[in-house]
């Protein structure tokens, strides 16, 4: 049962990211600095395998969470919302600002990266702790 858990919030936590990064696409990729071409689009498209990719990340990340959320007894949906959102604020979020800011790149990227990473979260969380 576990690892189905595990599944549906990569699956949730994943779409969440689509609907995310549709809204924020310009201003993603204005701080980004992703080359475009003359249609407005990233050069070379976007590809499954970046996609299953992303995905595979994001089935890590539950997972590890689902593991962490038993070993501490985090075990009710407030608990999991909570869990989740402090990982993705407190872990991954400055993870992203380090990375980004060796990088050179504006905070602006890392306050989007930054606000899917805690969102993302904080639904793994929830879904981790329905079942």
């Amino acid at each position: 049962m576990e690892l189905v858990n595990v599944i549906v919030a990569a699956v949730v936590a994943f779409a969440a990211g689509a609907v995310w990064y549709m809204k924020l696409s310009e201003p993603w990729m204005d701080a980004s600095g992703v080359p475009r071409g003359p249609d407005g689009q990233p050069e070379g498209g976007q590809s499954a395998g970046l996609f299953a990719f992303g995905f595979l990340m994001q089935l890590i990340v539950a997972g590890m969470m689902r593991h962490v959320f038993e070993l501490a007894g985090i075990d009710t949906i407030g608990k999991g919302i909570v869990s989740g959102l402090g990982i993705g604020l407190f872990i991954i979020t400055p993870w992203i600002g380090l990375n980004n800011s060796y990088a050179g790149r504006p905070l602006k990227l890392t306050m989007i990266d930054g606000g899917y990473a805690a969102i993302a979260c904080a639904i793994m969380g929830a879904v981790l702790t329905l079942f």
